[in-house]
């Protein structure tokens, strides 16, 4: 299976402006399923939702997710299959943080839930300045997961 196949095969669309591939395999007033595709080269640029968003790794390589709090806390989590290299199956990021995130390998398909429901206009994009200054330590990475 390739990205090509998945994106085909699934229906997928590119998600602006976030990054990536996507599309929305269930939505009701109580919530939606996604299906999200990064390759190599992409990322999900770091943003913010209102509510939790569970990621649920699907196949391909790990996804390497940055979780930024908004009271000061980071963590870096790799969702992927290899729970004894300490991986997550699954991963809940709570409404208000910002997160990204980037394949690491070829690609890497996850599910993503939302309740309530995923809505375009409450994404809040990351701005580098602002991120930067509130989390020095990893200014790298967010350079990597944000536009100037």
């Amino acid at each position: 299976m390739t990205p090509d196949d998945l994106i085909r095969d699934l229906g997928l669309e590119p998600l602006e402006p976030e990054g990536g591939w996507w599309r929305q395999s269930h939505i009701d007033s109580n919530g939606t399923g996604i299906y999200y595709l990064l390759t190599r080269g992409q990322c999900s640029l770091l943003h913010q939702l209102p509510g939790p968003e569970t990621y649920f790794y699907q196949l391909g390589a790990p996804l390497d997710l940055l979780v930024l709090h908004p009271h000061g806390a980071s963590e870096r989590i790799l969702v992927g299959p290899d729970l004894e290299a300490g991986q997550r199956l699954q991963h809940v990021v709570p409404g208000g943080c910002f997160q990204g995130s980037t394949s690491t390998g070829a690609w890497t398909l996850v599910g993503t839930s939302m309740a309530p429901p995923f809505r375009m206009e409450d994404y809040v994009a990351g701005r580098r300045d602002d991120l930067v200054e509130r989390f020095p330590d990893l200014a790298g990475r967010i350079t990597e997961l944000t536009h100037a």
